[in-house]
């Protein structure tokens, strides 16, 4: 009898790419498996084989052609040089019109260059993001696929299946070309750390203020009901109320304030220098995870003198909602800072991305999850040239209204000794961008004087220079 051939097949049976292989076979697929080490392979078939309609490989060759034309093909393996050497293995064993998919967290720029290698030798190659964490791959996540429209014919229908979903409406669609879905997820991931390390300055303040661990762990639990519902908050609120199970002390104060980083922040900074977009609260919890690990520094600045670090508040509940109304619009600017690059870079470089369709499939399923996403996904549809969220007419208001608390929280944080760089970056970005007149012509002016850098002026165009080491005169050095 005839084997069945799969549907589609998964490469890479660590955690992730195993549960997303039991999510298509949870949705009527047959799915090939295959994983470097067999042992894994093995592993998967004997725990889940049960749940739906597997096949096993231990040779490429033999996974490859398990799987039906036009093949489509998962790749769940590290990032990096091991993607590469996957692909590599995977090609001699190809048909013109095969798909890989690399499901990792890969550089967008790697993603470029794979595409337009791959695609030259007649395949598809499909760069695409998934967010939801290992839970997520097996009950749905957030995807989002890059590659050709092409690719997505064939690919898409399996993602969408499998993807979270927000009513009818799957939380996967197609992105854009080569790079346009790795460089989404590498914001998301940006913005995922703004909203992590805000919501590590709040649970400080809180205690600073007087709060025990379980007070704030009811804290959030509340504010997750409300406005602020997301899937962090949700889960702050679970972490916090977690006791250690080795001495019944609150799990999180026996966990080393030493936060790891795997590199999507970094690239989103670093992408954003490049776009000429200022992303400065993503920027600060980049640099506050950075400063958690730099055991010498730490050890050094601690002979260093400032305030106790404890918070005089003379009424708490009031306190309490100050943080939360600094919290929402902390988040708010996070969200505003990503979106922002997330524009500027479809447009750099050719994608058309919609905005709209990122804050749309992020609605379930994905790490930022949230309750906001929703009333983003209205604004950008109803203006999808929106240059800033912060402006748009459902946020605007609210950011206005929650000025006051913002800046209490601010200064109390400062006044107290309390690093708070995500909320106090996130004020000064609102700040600056709302300002009729900045610091910059300050700037400009000191880079004419030193390095003749010109400067423009506010009542006539053109580019000047002053002659700042003779007569002080002016020289207009072009029309633009």
């Amino acid at each position: 009898m005839t084997k069945p051939k799969a549907n589609i097949g998964v490469v890479g049976m660590a955690v992730m790419g195993s549960n997303l292989a039991r999510n298509l076979a949870h949705h009527g697929y047959v799915v090939a498996i295959h994983n470097r080490t067999h042992a894994k392979t093995e592993k998967v078939l004997a725990d889940h084989g049960h749940e739906g309609t597997f096949i096993g490989s231990e040779s490429i060759q033999d996974f490859v052609n398990s799987i039906d034309r036009p093949r489509s093909i998962i790749l769940m393996v590290k990032a990096g040089a091991s993607t590469d050497a996957t692909i590599a293995e995977l090609l001699p064993h190809l048909n013109e019109g095969d798909i890989i998919m690399d499901g990792g967290n890969s550089n967008f720029r790697d993603t470029i260059r794979r595409e337009a290698e791959i695609s030259a030798k007649g395949f598809h190659f499909v760069g695409t993001g998934i967010s939801g964490g290992e839970y997520g791959a097996l009950t749905g996540p957030a995807i989002m696929p890059g590659g050709t429209p092409e690719s997505y014919k064939t690919l898409g229908p399996m993602l969408e299946a499998i993807s979270a979903h927000v009513g009818d409406e799957p939380c996967c669609t197609w992105i854009g070309p080569n790079g346009a879905g790795h460089f989404v997820k590498m914001i998301h991931n940006g913005i995922e750390y703004a909203d992590m390390q805000v919501i590590g300055e709040t649970f400080e303040l809180l205690r600073a203020a007087g709060l025990s661990v379980a007070e704030a762990a009811e804290t959030f639990r509340k504010w997750n009901e409300g406005e602020l519902s997301s899937y962090l908050i949700e889960i702050t609120a679970e972490m916090l109320a977690q006791a250690d199970p080795q001495t019944g002390a609150p799990l999180v104060d026996v966990i080393k304030d030493r936060a790891g980083m795997k590199g999507t922040g970094t690239w989103t900074v670093q992408t954003a220098l490049e776009l000429g977009v200022p992303v400065n609260g993503i920027a600060e919890s980049v640099f506050a995870r950075a400063l958690s690990s730099h055991d010498d520094l730490r050890t050094a600045a601690s002979v260093l003198t400032g305030p106790d670090r404890v918070l005089e508040v003379a009424d708490r509940e009031s306190f309490i909602e100050d943080v939360r109304q600094a919290l929402w619009a902390s988040k708010v600017v996070a969200y505003s800072q990503g979106f922002d690059e997330i524009r500027t870079g479809g447009e750099e470089f050719g994608w058309n991305i919609s905005v709209a369709d990122a804050a749309k499939i992020w609605r379930d399923g994905c790490i930022i999850r949230a309750k906001l996403l929703e009333d983003i996904r209205q604004e950008y549809s109803a203006d999808p040239q929106l240059v800033s969220l912060m402006a748009a007419p459902s946020i605007a208001p609210k950011l206005g209204e929650y000025n006051a608390a913002w800046r209490r929280v601010v200064v109390a944080a400062a006044q107290a000794g309390i690093a708070a760089p995500v909320f106090a970056s996130s004020l000064a970005y609102y700040d600056m961008a709302r300002a009729p007149r900045n610091n910059a012509a300050v700037t400009q002016g000191l880079r004419d004087f030193f390095g003749s850098h010109t400067y423009e002026r506010i009542d006539t165009p053109g580019h000047y220079h002053l002659e700042w080491s003779g007569d002080r005169s002016e020289t207009k050095i072009s029309e633009d």
